[in-house]
């Protein structure tokens, strides 16, 4: 059943990127395993899947644990105290929406001397339920943000409304877009948009998403 879904996933993503103008080799999956057991992980990584993402730091430690040579991303809320676990393991952080959680991976990068990969999530629905900054906060965020020379910033990351039809998530997806390139500059490249899910990637890579993060496609909707 895996692989069967990943082959229409990996279809799927092909021809959205095609249609688009992309590459689809460009496109990385990240396979959300927030439902996903271990053993279905392993299956995942076996059928060629390296990316993964999950959204709770200790709920998913083992999982993580159980795949280290895997590409792993933070993509779920970020609280300042969990960032200790994260840094050693993860190799990106998709959720940095504060400046408090800025300094906090800095201080931390700068005990383990690396640097972080970091995406600006941003809450394009304008809905209470999610986190991430308006879009009004993102231009004076970058430049607070650039202080912490660790964190390098590649891009945005955000979610679209849940919709029964996904061309109606399209104008959020276009407008992270447009926001991505009002804000990159010669020194910030913002090359990645995470955007999109099981529901509505395919609109999410024709509006220019570089990552897309899928759970229930792949391993089955809990």
């Amino acid at each position: 059943m895996l692989a069967e879904n990943y082959r229409r996933v990996k279809a799927a993503i092909e021809k959205a990127a095609l249609k688009a103008g992309s590459r689809p080799e460009d496109i990385k999956l990240i396979a959300v395993t927030k439902s996903a057991t271990i053993e279905e992980i392993k299956m995942a990584a076996e059928l060629g899947i390296n990316n993964f993402g999950a959204n709770r730091v200790q709920e998913e430690a083992e999982k993580v644990k159980s795949l280290p040579e895997a590409n792993w991303h933070f993509i779920g809320h970020l609280q300042r105290n969990k960032v200790k676990y994260v840094l050693p393991v993860y190799c990106m952080v998709q959720t940095l929406d504060r400046l408090s959680l800025a300094r906090e991976l800095q201080r931390r990068a700068d005990k383990l001397d690396r640097d972080v990969a970091v995406l600006i999530q941003v809450n394009i629905s304008g809905e209470q339920s999610k986190f991430g900054l308006a879009p009004a906060e993102v231009a004076p965020f970058l430049a607070q943000a650039a202080r912490y020379d660790r964190l390098k910033i590649k891009g945005f990351m955000a979610m679209a409304p849940f919709v029964d039809d996904p061309e109606e998530a399209r104008p959020y997806f276009r407008s992270l877009r447009r926001l991505r390139d009002e804000n990159a500059s010669p020194g910030l490249e913002l090359t990645e948009l995470s955007m999109g899910m099981t529901n509505d990637f395919t609109v999410a890579i024709e509006e220019g998403a570089t990552m897309v993060r899928i759970g229930g496609a792949l391993f089955g909707r809990r």
